[in-house]
């Protein structure tokens, strides 16, 4: 287990190496510069101040060497376009925002699309379980920004039942302002009923016809008994599988749902600072979402211990 978890742990750290190498120089081989629409405007010699401010002014192999060293000390640097503004001011003022809206849609989404599917699992073959299929079929298959400017249009638009855009802020962020968030949610809850509903009825299939459930099927033991007790405790371990990585892409935002509602989150914001070139920025989002990424996997990987024993990690004897 030591061994296992040294190894994950290395990984991790050239694995965030090689994603901060790869998107220091994809910025820097686009054309122009972050400082350009701005410096234009200057004096030479104001310019050439700007530009040393930044550390524009030396070569990109010293740049690179700069940037990493700070990286290592969790320093990602000033953005180039909004001054004052660094990663860890936007962390704190942002990811709350995207955080709560993840959430909120991943509790909805899951929660309705197992119910969904348990009930097209149990009801195979009906008028019901073909509903649910097309029903999950229809909600991956549309994007966000579809079911955004719909929900946008008909319920904030003409029923004016919810506010057109906006977002609740100080006390409000957490717990308040819920008006606000019901149409955002519904927009990115879609995807998650679709995709839970399908994974849960296909996980019950799967499980229906093993040995033990015909076991307890011959003991006598009620339908209803047999789903909760066995049918439905192993058909969840894909489910507990596939939740961690629900909650990490949840928590780093949507660019089409916040820019729909005008939502001030992180997830706008990180393709606002890629079309900036804004390179400290983009740099410390993408490592810290990354490295949020790498961890939720790695708990990926121990919770599939956790939740059926048959699996041994790496080094450990069955």
């Amino acid at each position: 287990m030591a061994k296992y978890l040294i190894r994950r742990f290395c990984e991790l750290v050239l694995t965030i190496f090689l994603i901060a190498s790869a998107t220091f120089f994809l910025l820097e081989a686009v054309p122009g510069d972050p400082l350009s629409e701005r410096a234009d405007k200057l004096p030479v010699q104001s310019r050439e101040i700007l530009y040393k401010r930044y550390g524009l002014d030396k070569p990109m192999m010293e740049r690179y060497v700069l940037t990493m060293t700070r990286m290592c000390k969790g320093d990602f640097g000033e953005s180039f376009v909004y001054a004052g503004q660094t990663v860890g001011g936007l962390i704190h003022d942002r990811l709350p925002v995207s955080a709560r809206l993840g959430l909120q849609q991943m509790i909805l989404g899951v929660t309705v699309g197992l119910l969904l599917g348990i009930v097209a699992a149990t009801k195979r073959g009906t008028a019901i379980d073909y509903m649910v299929v097309g029903l999950s079929v229809l909600l991956i298959s549309i994007p966000h920004l579809i079911f955004g400017l719909m929900l946008q249009k008909i319920f904030a638009g003409t029923l004016r039942w919810f506010p057109t855009i906006g977002w609740p802020a100080g006390k409000d962020l957490w717990l308040g302002g819920w008006e606000y968030t019901v149409l955002p949610t519904l927009t990115g809850c879609f995807s998650y009923i679709a995709s839970y509903a399908r994974l849960l009825k296909t996980s019950m299939l799967d499980v229906v016809n093993q040995d033990y459930v015909l076991t307890a099927e011959s003991k006598g033991l009620s339908k209803g008994a047999i789903i909760r007790k066995h049918i439905l405790r192993n058909s969840f371990i894909p489910v507990m599988t596939q939740l961690p990585m629900s909650v990490g892409m949840c928590i780093t935002g949507s660019f089409f749902i916040e820019s729909i509602y005008s939502i001030p989150g992180i997830g706008q914001y990180y393709v606002t600072a890629v079309n900036n070139q804004d390179l400290s920025i983009v740099l410390g989002e993408t490592v810290l979402l990354s490295l949020l990424y790498i961890i939720i996997l790695f708990i990926t990987d121990i919770l599939y211990v956790v939740v059926d024993p048959r699996i041994a990690m790496p080094g450990q004897e069955h």
